[in-house]
């Protein structure tokens, strides 16, 4: 089948980090010509002038959940394709408050873009461009290129006290013409996420180890300087809203998926060699296991 469809990994960094050769997560599938985001996290700009791709051309945008480094670089490219003349809508789909969030995007850079409305050249407001839509599960998306399904994952599922329930993550499946795409986004292990990558083309998963990251954070000294609850905080949300080095292996062999792709990497300590986390994953599945890079195209 030709191909019709290509991925462009643009941000492989996962969680708050400080990484100068990776940007934060964020993807670019491009089907029929036309750009699809999956999440935004600070650099998503920078890695698409490293491209021919016109910044111009991006209206539509998904977000798995709203932690900052999915997000962070959203205004910035929404407010760059506002800068070089789009006229037409943006659309950002996400879980529950992605609309708030667009409206905070739009406050955030309208004292820029009423300077830049004065300057000349300029006269559509942009918030009639930045435009949230809060989605719920199942199909939440489709056109004539692709249809989108969207689980719930647990992510957030080991929140307590008023913050249980309030914040949703989602994974989505991509499904177009010539094959299908699944992002896990971030999740703990998780049977919904397991059956809605089943037979998938690539499975695009975050990938992490608690072990490393603590010792990332003991190296660099924000681990010291946490009290003993908020550390303990960090493991919980390490082992239960993340998927380990063994989860991600077993949940790929129990879809069947055809490649899987490790992205979203949490910081290795002293290392950003990935071959050994890629060798342990490989123990509970036999298909292809690849390493993400930033601009790494499939």
């Amino acid at each position: 089948m030709q191909k019709l469809s290509s991925l462009l990994i643009l941000g492989t960094a996962g969680g708050p980090s400080l990484r100068p050769d990776r940007a934060q997560s964020s993807n670019l599938l491009t089907v029929n010509g036309t750009h699809y985001v999956v999440d935004a996290g600070d650099g998503v700009t920078r890695r698409l002038a490293q491209t021919n791709i016109e910044v111009r051309e991006i209206g539509i945008i998904f977000l798995t959940h709203h932690h900052d480094d999915h997000i962070a670089g959203l205004g910035t490219l929404m407010s760059l394709a506002w800068d070089r003349q789009r006229t037409k809508p943006i659309h950002v789909y996400g879980p529950p408050r992605t609309e708030e969030l667009v409206k905070a995007a739009v406050q955030y850079f309208t004292i820029s873009a009423e300077i830049r409305i004065a300057d000349g050249g300029r006269t559509v407001p942009i918030a009639q461009l930045f435009c949230g839509h809060d989605v719920g599960t199942g199909v939440i998306y489709q056109d004539e290129n692709i249809k989108v399904r969207a689980v719930e994952n647990s992510h957030f599922a080991f929140h307590s006290g008023p913050a249980a329930g309030k914040h949703k993550s989602y994974s989505y499946r991509f499904e177009m013409p010539d094959r299908v795409i699944v992002f896990t986004g971030d999740t703990g292990p998780s049977d919904a996420v397991t059956e809605l990558a089943t037979g998938a083309d690539l499975l695009v998963t975050e990938t992490s180890s608690c072990e490393d990251r603590k010792q990332a954070m003991i190296n660099d000294g924000r681990w010291q300087a946490m009290t003993a609850a908020e550390q303990a905080g960090i493991i919980r949300q390490a082992t239960q809203g993340h998927m380990g080095l063994d989860v991600i292996g077993k949940m790929a062999t129990r879809a069947n998926v055809k490649t899987l792709v490790l992205s979203h990497l949490s910081q290795r300590f002293g290392s950003d060699d990935y071959t050994l986390w890629a060798e342990q994953v490989k123990k509970d599945f036999t298909g292809q296991v690849l390493i993400a890079e930033d601009l790494m195209e499939f």
